[in-house]
């Protein structure tokens, strides 16, 4: 196996146990692929399909806990979400490489602060307490689709989010949270198979190893502190934010 497969196995390990563990795995795989070579838009593209389907097994896992807020059934949050994914994703397609490069460092820098406010500044809304409507969720919650469907990466704290303002309990939004995830990423996976050029040893390479990392991840979860976890996810987005700004210059 190139030298290169086995940096992307590895990166994709530990992307897998670290979205088990407290999420970001994006932050890991992105910058491993594009130092194999590829530019930010494929690699975002890449690093898209082969999370996927941990993704999926995450979403399954938790469905029967999964629910509608604020007057809304969760097929109506599905719904919009799919929706704002779909636009997401057909704007990444039409966005020029050399554009997304220079869009990239603030999307990552973004994200990390999402990551960072969602872990170490949020304060939790209490069960039942609602802090946003119908109609305000639903407008929220297809911005996250079209931002899911274009990068993605910190959008699962941003749900989180969006759905304990709402009211609903912390264990029950983040299992709605894996399911409308893994359906928006669906969205994008669906037209992205589609690109040309699509390096799909590399996506099997990245696959496999998250599958493994997220199997490891749960055995890991009763072991490792989360709080250094979480403080390493914050490091590791600056650090890619400032490079990948490095490069645009």
């Amino acid at each position: 196996m190139p030298p290169s497969y086995i940096l992307l196995c590895l990166a994709a390990v530990w992307a897998g146990a670290q979205n088990a563990l407290a999420g970001g795995g994006s932050f890991v795989t992105l910058p491993a692929l594009m130092l194999t070579g590829m530019d930010a838009r494929s690699a975002n593209i890449t690093s898209t399909l082969a999370l996927f389907p941990g993704q999926v097994s995450a979403g399954i896992l938790g469905r029967k806990s999964a629910q509608g807020v604020a007057g809304l059934r969760l097929g109506h949050l599905v719904l919009v979400s799919l929706s704002g994914s779909v636009c997401g994703a057909v704007l990444l397609l039409v966005t020029p490489a050399a554009a997304f490069a220079r869009l990239a460092p603030f999307l990552v820098l973004f994200a990390t602060g999402v990551f960072y406010w969602g872990n170490f500044l949020r304060r939790p809304q209490p069960a039942g307490q609602a802090g946003l409507g119908p109609r305000q969720l639903l407008a929220a919650q297809f911005a996250v689709g079209v931002y899911g469907g274009y990068y993605g990466g910190g959008n699962g704290f941003l749900m989180l989010a969006l759905l304990t303002l709402t009211g609903q309990a912390v264990k029950t939004a983040g299992a709605t949270k894996n399911l409308v995830i893994a359906l928006i990423n669906g969205a994008a996976v669906l037209l992205f198979v589609f690109t040309p050029g699509l390096d799909w040893v590399r996506i099997g390479v990245v696959a496999f190893g998250a599958l493994v990392g997220g199997w490891g991840g749960v055995w890991l979860l009763r072991r490792v502190d989360e709080r250094v976890l979480k403080i390493g996810i914050v490091v590791l987005g600056l650090t890619l934010a400032v490079g990948l700004l490095l490069r645009t210059l």
